[in-house]
């Protein structure tokens, strides 16, 4: 992650959304004080990603579920791809 600090990142808050967009693999630059990270910023749409899966996995039941099917995978029950999109008649 890349860092800046608090006072550079003063003087380019126009433009780090652009360079957020533009840069996909930045994902979120630390904006620092006196060389600690103070803050994060991030494109909204990665912002909103972190929340559904944060909502996601404080969900119980949810999570339960996707260990299970981890587990399943893990037992070789899994069903490939490919067979799922011919049963619903997506290929």
């Amino acid at each position: 992650m890349q860092s800046l600090p608090i006072i550079e990142a003063k003087e380019r808050l126009i433009s780090l959304p652009e360079e957020l967009e533009q840069d996909k693999e930045l994902g979120a630059i630390a904006i620092t004080r006196q060389g600690k990270p103070v803050l994060a910023v991030m494109t909204w749409e990665l912002y909103e990603s972190l929340i559904e899966t944060l909502e996601i996995m404080s969900d119980p039941e949810a999570m339960a579920a996707f260990h299970q099917g981890v587990k399943e995978m893990k037992e070789g029950k899994g069903i490939p791809l490919e067979e799922v999109k011919r049963q619903l008649g997506l290929e």
